[in-house]
Protein backbone atom coordinates (compact mmCIF):
# COMPACT_ATOMS: atom_id res chain seq x y z
CA UNK A 1 0.00 0.00 0.00
CA UNK A 2 1.39 3.09 -0.95
CA UNK A 3 2.15 6.41 1.73
CA UNK A 4 -1.08 8.31 0.88
CA UNK A 5 -3.34 5.29 0.96
CA UNK A 6 -1.98 4.24 4.61
CA UNK A 7 -2.93 7.70 5.53
CA UNK A 8 -6.45 7.54 4.14
CA UNK A 9 -7.27 4.66 6.00
CA UNK A 10 -5.39 5.53 9.55
CA UNK A 11 -7.27 8.78 9.38
CA UNK A 12 -10.89 6.75 8.44
CA UNK A 13 -10.12 4.36 11.30
CA UNK A 14 -9.54 6.77 13.73
CA UNK A 15 -12.92 9.08 12.24
CA UNK A 16 -15.01 5.96 12.38
CA UNK A 17 -13.92 5.31 16.13
CA UNK A 18 -15.21 8.76 17.31
CA UNK A 19 -18.96 7.88 14.99
CA UNK A 20 -19.12 4.05 15.91
CA UNK A 21 -16.90 3.41 18.65
CA UNK A 22 -14.33 0.19 18.27
CA UNK A 23 -15.71 -2.01 15.44
CA UNK A 24 -14.15 0.29 13.04
CA UNK A 25 -11.04 -0.08 14.77
CA UNK A 26 -11.56 -3.56 15.01
CA UNK A 27 -12.57 -4.38 11.46
CA UNK A 28 -9.50 -1.24 10.11
CA UNK A 29 -6.81 -3.60 12.75
CA UNK A 30 -8.34 -6.98 10.85
CA UNK A 31 -8.03 -6.40 7.48
CA UNK A 32 -5.39 -3.27 7.37
CA UNK A 33 -2.81 -4.55 9.66
CA UNK A 34 -0.46 -6.29 7.16
CA UNK A 35 -0.86 -3.62 4.84
CA UNK A 36 2.02 -1.35 6.15
CA UNK A 37 3.67 -0.59 9.02
CA UNK A 38 2.05 2.92 9.52
CA UNK A 39 -1.43 1.71 9.08
CA UNK A 40 -1.01 -1.57 10.99
CA UNK A 41 0.56 1.06 14.17
CA UNK A 42 -2.72 3.45 14.30
CA UNK A 43 -5.16 0.66 13.77
CA UNK A 44 -3.56 -1.03 16.46
CA UNK A 45 -3.33 2.23 18.62
CA UNK A 46 -7.13 3.04 18.06
CA UNK A 47 -8.67 -0.28 18.76
CA UNK A 48 -6.89 -0.12 22.24
CA UNK A 49 -7.20 3.14 22.30
CA UNK A 50 -11.90 2.11 21.42
CA UNK A 51 -11.56 -0.98 24.00
CA UNK A 52 -10.21 0.85 26.52
CA UNK A 53 -12.91 3.47 26.30
CA UNK A 54 -15.59 0.44 26.17
CA UNK A 55 -14.66 -0.86 29.13
CA UNK A 56 -14.84 2.85 30.75
CA UNK A 57 -17.86 2.85 29.06
CA UNK A 58 -19.24 -0.29 30.73
CA UNK A 59 -18.24 0.50 33.93
CA UNK A 60 -20.16 3.61 33.64
CA UNK A 61 -23.55 2.27 33.08
CA UNK A 62 -23.02 -0.11 36.42
CA UNK A 63 -21.85 3.05 38.14
CA UNK A 64 -25.18 4.86 36.87
CA UNK A 65 -26.56 2.71 40.40
CA UNK A 66 -24.89 4.78 42.52
CA UNK A 67 -25.17 8.15 40.34
CA UNK A 68 -21.59 8.77 39.64
CA UNK A 69 -22.12 6.99 35.86
CA UNK A 70 -24.16 9.69 34.52
CA UNK A 71 -20.76 11.83 34.82
CA UNK A 72 -18.59 8.87 33.76
CA UNK A 73 -20.72 8.02 30.22
CA UNK A 74 -20.84 11.29 28.88
CA UNK A 75 -17.18 12.35 29.84
CA UNK A 76 -16.11 8.85 27.62
CA UNK A 77 -18.15 9.71 24.94
CA UNK A 78 -16.32 13.46 24.74
CA UNK A 79 -12.87 11.56 25.58
CA UNK A 80 -13.73 9.25 22.54
CA UNK A 81 -14.76 12.30 20.16
CA UNK A 82 -11.77 14.50 20.88
CA UNK A 83 -8.81 12.18 20.95
CA UNK A 84 -10.20 10.75 18.10
CA UNK A 85 -9.97 13.46 15.89
CA UNK A 86 -6.94 14.35 17.27
CA UNK A 87 -5.57 11.10 16.06
CA UNK A 88 -7.23 11.37 12.59
CA UNK A 89 -5.55 14.90 12.11
CA UNK A 90 -2.38 13.49 13.02
CA UNK A 91 -2.55 10.51 10.86
CA UNK A 92 -3.92 12.74 8.25
CA UNK A 93 -0.36 14.80 8.31
CA UNK A 94 1.40 11.67 8.24
CA UNK A 95 1.98 11.67 11.60
CA UNK A 96 2.75 8.41 14.70
CA UNK A 97 0.15 9.38 17.26
CA UNK A 98 -0.60 6.93 20.31
CA UNK A 99 -3.36 7.82 22.86
CA UNK A 100 -2.70 9.58 25.86
CA UNK A 101 -4.84 7.07 27.95
CA UNK A 102 -5.43 3.55 26.37
CA UNK A 103 -4.57 -0.16 27.76
CA UNK A 104 -2.32 -2.20 25.32
CA UNK A 105 -4.69 -5.05 24.08
CA UNK A 106 -2.66 -5.16 20.54
CA UNK A 107 0.19 -4.27 19.13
Amino acid sequence: MNPSDEKMWATLVHVGGALFGFLPALIGYLVLKDRGPFVRAHTATALNFQLTLLIAEVVGYVLMIVLIGFLVVPLVYVVRIVFSIIAAVKANKGEWYTYPVAISFVS
